[in-house]
């Protein structure tokens, strides 16, 4: 089978490497991918960028690809598999209406209000005056957040509520995010520990996937500003097998069958990034419809079955007939970013070390912001690659995964020291 992997980031990179090690996986392409998948066996990048949609498709027909899977949330949002699909192209992922699960707060909050899953209490504004006397009545720390699409830096943690106007004004005032902030969210702050449940879902059907939690503070100590991801770990303490029946009962389920009542069916890969407060009850802070990133590498790392079978399954209706099998060592990601990451970050640096990072069994680095020049791999993002490690316990993971790291160098490499370090201490 010919499969297309569409993005160009670590998740892609992850999610292509264990696609081309099914067995019926005859090419994997993936468009337009970075210098990691430029370097993998069985992979070919394509000069396509992920929103070209009637590109991509075309590209998809003429040369007879089986299965697309779409990696990042800007072409579902602007609606790449209700094209593919209208064309008779094979593609996982939700359309566009589903798709603003996550492309818009205020319709996810909504969605959430009307069918009962909880979340945090909220009020929605498009006016900067009245999000200003809503704020005077409530107390800090408060969150804001832009509507659309901000590539992961759209929330703010205010820890007054002169900062959430600050805020709200960079927002709607000073169109800091564009199209994206012409709409806030302003909610309540919830405190706890957060955790990621990523599922695949079929319309009606859903297989849980390997638990994890993200890190999305920049520094250490979960300080700093907020980033689209510094490192992960699988599997989480935090979910237990009772609260996986919880999270399964009162958020995934609800979603997927709220989404069918309203007519928009839901098909492709789920993510609900939950905070569990001291009692262990979640709640939704955000909905992605896709897989996390950087989640998505630790968990290929552990996946023993065939990702294309259950990308066809899922696909066809059938995930009911699946059961993902799972390597019962930890796996753990720490995320190198360029120093300045996530706000302006230079381009073109060279990375060294990567030949030699791989060498130690059970590591495995994947590509994110980078590219290729002239047959060296540059930096190309803030978030360069993240470095995966397996273990007989998270604690070896961790120290396998940071060893390597002192083996890739480029200017201005910043990385957590502390991925994984509240779950050892648990």
């Amino acid at each position: 089978m010919r499969v297309l992997v569409i993005g160009g980031g670590g998740r892609e990179h992850a999610l292509a490497w264990k696609l081309a090690q099914s067995k019926d996986a005859e090419q994997v392409f993936v468009a337009p991918g970075n210098a990691g998948t430029a370097r993998e066996a069985g992979m070919r990048n394509v000069p396509i960028a992920a929103t070209d949609i009637e590109a991509l498709l075309e590209f998809a027909k003429s040369e007879g690809i089986d299965l697309t899977v779409v990696g990042p949330e800007d072409p579902l949002a602007a609606g790449l598999v209700d094209r593919f699909e209208a064309e008779g192209c094979r593609v996982l992922g939700p359309r566009r209406e589903a798709a603003r699960l996550e492309s818009s707060k205020g319709f996810s909050k909504d969605f959430m209000a009307r069918h009962g899953i909880p979340t945090a209490c909220y009020e929605r504004f498009t006016d900067f005056d009245q999000a200003c006397r809503y704020l005077s009545g409530q107390t800090a720390p408060i969150v804001v957040k832009a509507d659309g699409l901000a590539a992961g830096k759209g929330v703010v943690v205010a820890a007054s509520i002169a900062e959430a106007e600050q805020a709200a004004s960079a927002m709607l005032q000073e169109a800091q995010f564009k199209e994206a902030g012409r709409a806030i969210v302003i909610e309540e702050y919830l405190e706890g520990q957060e955790a990621s449940f990523i599922c695949l879902v079929d319309g009606t059907d859903v297989v849980s996937l390997a638990t994890s939690q993200d890190h999305k503070a920049r520094d250490d100590g979960n300080r700093g500003p907020n980033t689209g991801g510094m490192g992960a770990y699988s599997p989480t303490p935090l979910i237990t097998p009772d609260l996986h029946r919880r999270v399964l009962e009162e958020v995934i389920q609800p979603t997927v069958q709220g989404l069918a009542s309203e007519g928009t069916g839901y098909r492709g890969f789920l993510y609900a990034g939950l905070m569990l407060d001291s009692g262990r009850n979640p709640k939704v802070l955000e909905y992605n419809c896709r897989f996390g990133d950087p989640e998505t590498q630790p968990i290929m790392l552990r996946l023993d079955s065939d990702l294309l079978d259950l990308c066809f399954a899922a696909t066809e209706g059938r995930l009911n007939e699946t059961a993902p099998k799972w390597d019962p060592c930890p796996t753990l990601g720490v995320v190198l970013a360029i120093r300045d990451y996530p706000g302006g970050y230079p381009k073109g640096i060279p990375i060294t070390g990567l030949d030699k990072a791989e060498e130690e069994a059970d590591v495995k680095v994947f590509h994110a912001g980078t590219t290729m020049d002239n047959g060296q791999a540059v930096t190309n993002g803030g978030r360069v690659l993240c470095v995966c490690a397996k273990g007989d316990t998270l604690a070896l993971s961790k120290e396998k995964a940071y060893r390597t790291v002192e083996k890739i160098q480029f200017e201005g490499k910043f990385c957590r020291s502390d991925i994984g370090a509240a779950a050892l201490a648990a």
